[in-house]
């Protein structure tokens, strides 16, 4: 495999240009899905020609390679100040995750018009329109979520023995249902703050299953 010369890659314009496609077709995908979303449209929103939006994004597959990894690498980023962040308030593991959840609700909470949605659901929801490289992609946003905490409730199980039987991958898994879930619930009901209240819940019961009997 060969490696783009200087004068292949993307210039700063053409950095520019996609992420500003990006942008309009994830507020574009997120209020009403793949299916319904057009070429069309993403390319008057971004104010850019068809052969412009098809030297980034040669069809729907690769836009949504990109909206994921995206999706990961600002899922990372915010995760890892909100960690970084509880690490330097406690050197007791469920303390820090206790920190983190709450850290996390507060950035929720004030999110001033609630969260947008979810690119990784929008694209489960509409799979049958993407290839396997897609839905494989898809599927390691999600592991990415287990990957993280799994290590994190380890470190806690071995310190604070939890009070009942519990499998820590699908405790793991739990955070990430919870915050998928409350996206859901407060986008139809309207309710914004509903999103961080159920993070606070999650904490609750963290903190009750590794509290002493």
């Amino acid at each position: 495999m060969g490696t783009a010369t200087d004068s292949a890659r993307p210039t700063s314009k053409g950095k520019g240009t996609r992420t500003r496609i990006l942008d309009v077709a994830e507020e574009a995908v997120l209020a009403k899905g793949f299916d319904a979303t057009s070429i069309e449209e993403l390319v008057a929103g971004a104010g850019i020609t068809r052969s412009g939006f098809f030297y980034h994004f040669p069809d729907k597959n690769a836009l949504a390679r990109a909206l994921i990894e995206r999706y990961i690498a600002q899922d990372r980023i915010v995760l890892d100040d909100i960690f970084g962040r509880a690490a330097e308030l406690s050197d007791d593991p469920l303390h820090r995750l206790l920190i983190a959840l709450r850290l996390f609700a507060e950035i929720l909470a004030d999110l001033p018009n609630g969260h947008p949605g979810c690119i990784v659901a929008a694209v489960c929801y509409q799979e049958r329109l993407f290839d396997a490289g897609v839905q494989a992609l898809n599927r390691q946003a999600i592991i990415a979520w287990r990957d993280r905490f799994l290590p994190i409730l380890e470190e806690i199980a071995a310190r604070h023995p939890p009070r009942d039987p519990v499998d820590l991958v699908v405790l793991a898994d739990m955070i990430s249902t919870t915050v998928e879930g409350g996206i859901v619930m407060a986008k139809v009901l309207r309710e914004p703050q509903a999103l961080a209240a159920q993070v606070l819940l999650q904490r609750s019961y963290v903190k009750l299953l590794f509290s002493p009997a």
